[in-house]
């Protein structure tokens, strides 16, 4: 039995598997095994952006493929590091500059991927305008959907995407105009809410009426994928699926946390971004959640705080601190392989439990 939803055919695709990556390279293997690669670009200058979706589509051809950007409401208006770190209280300062000391984290050798630039209003304008000039065929919101830029995005053929966590998220992502929900569940990795998966999509499908609806959130066989059909989902979106696969190209000593964790070893945390994001367990989440340390700030303060540190933290190859963000479906990702082989397995297992369905329907079985 195959595996396609009406959604394949809306967008060109093979299979209703979307992919998100930090990685052009992932991003590409996975539109070009059948799927939607969609590259995660929150942390890219408008320049980088402009840069890496023209290589996008040099590797990908006409195979679509979309970009992802966190577009949280809220925001400060520029793009104004010095005005965000005098409002940086002291004893966040001085717990930052104990974890270095302690941990022996040399100084970085430049700003760090979350301070390298502020999460602004205008940041924000300038990486639209880079998405808006390209080609990619999918335009994703992680969090927050303006209405404006869903309009700018539909006259320019786009197709818009919006991650929700609740019923609310999708109700004003419906309200926006978004032409695909992703129902992400508690279990997902990076920035996540807290209803579980199995409860969410079914929330979310109802709510959404004829928009379609990915589901997201501990997500990484077969089986799982067509359980979220059964639950009206018309595919799925993958993000810790892709991370021990050749094409990423993390540290080597991320990998073998990566292989080894279990769905235990992943917590929720606001010490990265000041927002919830699931991570693999370090030593980095342990200090933020002891009962001494300083509640974490809201973004993007938070981001400004460590930033630098986090960046020296990889740089310099500090074990025990570093981490990634990770879902619980982390538990099923313990193998290096490429993403092609990651897609038929994971394309090879839904038709596998698709049969398993059929016989369970047949009288006298």
């Amino acid at each position: 039995m195959a595996l396609r939803t009406e959604i394949c055919d809306r967008l060109g695709l093979d299979v209703p598997i979307f992919g998100f990556a930090h990685s052009i390279e992932v991003t590409a293997a996975i539109s070009k095994a059948g799927g939607l690669g969609v590259f995660g670009a929150t942390r890219d200058t408008p320049d980088e952006i402009t840069e890496k979706l023209g290589q996008l589509r040099e590797m990908v051809g006409k195979r679509p493929f979309g970009v992802d950007l966190v577009l949280p409401p809220g925001m400060p208006d520029f793009d104004d590091r010095e005005a965000i770190e005098e409002q940086i209280p002291e004893e966040h300062r001085s717990f930052v500059e104990d974890l270095a000391e302690r941990y022996q984290v040399p100084p970085p050798s430049g700003p760090g991927m979350r301070s390298r630039f502020v999460r602004s209003e205008e940041m924000s304008a300038k990486q639209i305008e880079a998405v808006l000039a390209s080609d990619v065929d999918l335009f994703a919101c992680g969090i927050g959907m303006p209405v404006d830029v869903v309009t700018r995005a539909k006259e320019d053929g786009k197709k818009t995407l919006a991650l929700v966590g609740a019923p609310r998220h999708a109700q004003a992502a419906l309200t926006a105009g978004a032409d695909i929900l992703v129902a992400q569940g508690y279990d997902a990795g990076a920035h996540t809410g807290v209803i579980g998966t199995l409860s969410l999509i079914p929330q979310i499908v109802e709510m959404a009426g004829e928009v379609p609806v990915l589901a997201a959130g501990g997500i990484a066989t077969g089986g799982q994928i067509v359980a979220a059909l059964a639950m009206g989902a018309q595919g799925v979106w993958l993000g810790t699926a892709w991370l021990a696969t050749l094409e990423h190209d993390l540290d080597d000593i991320l990998v073998e946390k990566i292989l080894a964790a279990g769905s235990r070893d992943t917590v929720i945390s606001r010490a990265d971004s000041g927002k919830t994001l699931r991570q693999i367990r370090s030593a980095w989440s342990d200090e933020w959640s002891a009962e001494k340390a300083p509640k974490p700030l809201s973004m993007p303060y938070q981001d400004i705080l460590v930033g630098d540190l986090l960046g020296a933290i990889n740089e310099h190859r500090i074990e025990s601190l570093m981490h990634h963000p990770a879902g619980q479906s982390i538990a099923f990702v313990n193998e290096r392989s490429t993403v092609a082989v990651v897609m038929e397995r994971l394309v090879a297992g839904a038709e596998e439990a698709l049969v398993r369905l059929e016989t369970l329907a047949r009288p006298g079985s």
